[in-house]
C-alpha cells in the first residue's frame, strides 16, 4: 500500500499490525538481540497473514464495495502496463472528440495483437477531473465504437477492462446522445466476430459498464463489483435516502461470488491477498493466465460457433418466476 494512502475500516487491524512489524524490523537493525527480534518479526508475520487471510475471505457485501472502489486499486492502464507489450494508444471518436475516462488502443498479449479498451479513474483531485472519474461521455463510447470496428477490420480479438461508476449523467452528456452512444456499442459488441473478453477490475456499474461489457466471457476480480446500479442510486430511486447505500449493496448482488452463482461472472480471478492495490503484479498475473486461458477457448471456435454461444449466453441470464397465486 502506498504512503498515505486511504486505510478502510475492516483493513486498519492488518495494518497496524504490519506497521509495528516495519517498526520491529527498523529497531532490529545492528541490535544485539536482533535474534530474539527476529524470532517476535516472524511471529507477527504470521499472525498478519492469517488474520489478513481470515478477514479477507468473509467480507460483507458494503466491505467489498468499499474495496472494488479502493484508491489505492490498479486501474486500467496499470494492468496494460502488466499484461501487454508494444501497446499504442488510439484516440478520439472521429466527431467530437477524445474521451480520457476510456483508454483504447492497440498491444500486444504474449505476442499476439489485440485491441484493449477500458475505464481509467486518476488518483488525485486534478487527475479525477481529467478523467471524469472513470465516468464516460458518448464520445468515450464512439471511440470504443470506432476501435470495435478496427478490430473485426484486422480480426482481432478485444479485451475491455470495466472499471465505471456508470456513464456520466450531465447534461451535455445527455445532449450528445449518451444513451444511443451506449445502445450502438452494445448492439455492435453482439455481432462482432472476433473473441472479446471483458474484465471487472474495480466498479461495474449501469449502462456505462455494460456499453463495453456485453462479451463472449465475462471475467470478474475477486473483490470487483458489477451491478445494474450504484447501490447510490439504488437506494436514492427505492428508498429516497442516499445513506441506504448500505442496505442496496446487500440486496444488489453485486459481488463476484453473487454474479458467479447467477451465472453473469464465467470466472471469479483471484486477487493478491488483502486485495489488487497490495499486489498489482500478483494479480496481473493472475489476469494473465486467465485471459490466455479464455482467449485459447474462444480462438478455436468457429465464428459461427462464437455468435451461438455469445447469443445464448445472453438469453440466458435473467428469467421470470411466476408464484402460484400471485396473479
Amino acid at each position: 500500500m502506498s504512503n498515505g494512502s486511504k486505510v478502510l475500516d475492516f483493513e486498519r487491524p492488518i495494518v497496524e499490525l504490519e506497521s509495528k512489524i516495519q517498526e520491529l524490523k527498523v529497531l532490529s537493525e545492528g541490535s544485539a538481540g536482533s535474534a530474539d527480534m527476529s524470532h517476535e518479526i516472524s511471529r507477527l508475520e504470521r499472525k498478519a497473514a492469517e488474520l489478513q487471510k481470515e478477514r479477507f475471505a468473509s467480507l460483507t457485501p458494503w466491505e467489498g464495495l468499499q474495496l472494488a472502489k479502493h484508491p489505492d486499486r490498479p486501474y486500467t492502464l496499470d494492468y496494460i502496463g502488466e499484461i501487454l507489450t508494444d501497446f499504442v494508444e488510439l484516440r478520439g471518436d472521429r466527431a467530437y472528440a477524445d474521451d480520457p475516462a476510456i483508454i483504447s488502443g492497440m498491444g500486444r498479449f504474449e505476442g499476439k495483437p489485440l485491441v484493449v479498451l477500458g475505464h481509467q479513474k486518476g488518483r488525485n483531485t486534478k487527475e479525477n477531473l481529467y478523467r471524469n472519474f472513470g465516468m464516460a461521455r458518448p464520445e468515450g463510447y464512439r471511440k470504443a465504437q470506432r476501435l470495435f470496428e478496427l478490430a473485426e477490420r484486422f480480426a482481432l480479438p478485444v479485451l475491455c477492462l470495466i472499471d465505471t461508476a456508470g456513464a456520466y449523467p450531465g447534461i451535455g452528456a445527455e445532449e450528445r446522445g449518451q444513451s444511443g452512444a451506449i445502445a450502438t456499442s452494445i448492439e455492435m459488441m453482439t455481432r462482432l466476430k472476433v473473441p472479446t473478453v471483458s474484465i471487472v477490475i474495480g466498479e461495474g456499474g449501469s449502462g456505462g459498464a455494460l456499453a463495453i461489457g456485453v462479451t463472449d466471457r465475462i471475467l470478474m476480480l475477486e473483490h470487483a463489483v458489477y451491478s445494474v446500479i450504484s447501490p447510490r442510486g439504488c437506494a436514492s430511486i427505492l428508498w429516497k435516502d442516499p445513506d441506504a447505500e448500505r442496505t442496496a449493496a446487500e440486496q444488489l448482488r453485486m459481488t463476484a461470488s453473487d454474479l458467479s452463482q447467477l451465472g453473469i461472472c464465467d470466472e471469479i480471478i483471484p486477487e493478491a491477498v488483502g486485495g489488487a492495490h497490495r499486489g498489482l503484479t500478483v494479480t496481473a498475473a493472475a489476469i494473465q493466465e486467465a485471459l490466455r486461458r479464455h482467449l485459447g477457448e474462444l480462438e478455436a471456435l468457429s465464428v459461427t460457433e462464437r455468435l451461438d454461444r455469445r447469443y445464448d449466453k445472453y438469453r440466458r441470464i435473467g428469467h421470470l418466476e411466476v408464484v402460484p397465486g400471485a396473479i
